[in-house]
């Protein structure tokens, strides 16, 4: 199975392609998306959406699991980040790609065992998992690779 795990940003949209089996995940490819700050709302959502039409093209995955967004401390990002999660739905959508949801907190629950794990616990256990490479240094990667394994798990 060939999952495609994204973490949405508005700025920074973190995307992870696996290939897992029964026992095994190999990530297939894995980066991000960066819109700049120069760019309109429209234009940067424009740019999100075209980028994962292409990733999908390219990797065709069977499935996408998807970060919802559940609590957000900082109110001036949310509706952006809801934004740029939109875009990537449709573009998901679009593509034919299944479409499976997750929040933060199962995922940390599915990796760790319990939902209020933080970035580093979360990223060991990344690691655990899948061989990291070493210029995978962005969060929204290491998020994306969480959320595709989260999915695997919670399907197995």
């Amino acid at each position: 199975m060939r999952i495609i795990g994204i973490d949405p940003g508005i700025q920074i949209t973190g995307y992870s392609i696996l290939d897992c089996t029964q026992d095994e995940y190999v990530i297939v490819a894995s980066g991000s998306i960066q819109t700049s700050k120069n760019q309109t709302t429209p234009e940067r959502l424009l740019e999100i959406s075209k980028d994962i039409k292409v990733i999908c093209e390219k990797y065709k995955p069977d499935v996408a699991s998807v970060e919802e967004l559940f609590f957000f401390k900082n109110q001036k990002t949310i509706i952006p980040v809801a934004e740029a999660r939109g875009v990537i739905l449709a573009a998901l959508c679009e593509a034919g790609v299944e479409i499976a949801e997750y929040t933060p907190m199962q995922v940390k629950l599915s990796l760790t065992g319990h939902g209020r794990a933080t970035k580093p616990e979360v990223k060991a256990m990344v690691e655990h998992f899948v061989t990291i490479s070493p210029n995978i240094k962005l969060d929204d990667t290491i998020d994306s690779i969480a959320i595709a394994i989260c999915h695997h798990r919670n399907i197995f």
